[in-house]
């Protein structure tokens, strides 16, 4: 999956659809995209940028919920984010994990 797709599938298809999978490639091109727009909005306005970084909140939800789908585990393995640094990198090793959904051939 291209950035192009995965933005378009996060944005129009699956703004708020936590049911499903995810694949690593859509999951990473759409967190990839956020973080660029977010820096290039920084540069031009903030207020802007947190406009844009709140809009993205539910699909960025969606997409790592759909995600964690992917690997066999239930969205609500999220909530181990908000356990200071160590939750943040257990997320980032089961979102990085090979997914049980078959890549694409590009």
């Amino acid at each position: 999956m291209k950035i192009q797709e995965a933005v378009e599938v996060c944005v129009t298809k699956k703004y708020v659809t936590f049911e499903g999978t995810a694949t690593r490639s859509e999951f990473w091109w759409f967190i990839l995209f956020v973080l660029v727009v977010d820096v290039l909005l920084s540069a031009i306005s903030r207020p802007l940028a947190h406009l844009f970084v709140l809009g993205m909140l539910c699909p960025q939800l969606a997409v790592a919920a759909r995600r964690l789908h992917d690997i066999g585990r239930s969205g609500w393995m999220m909530l181990i984010g908000l356990i200071p640094l160590v939750g943040a990198i257990v997320l980032i090793a089961l979102w990085a994990r090979e997914g049980k959904t078959p890549a694409t051939p590009t």
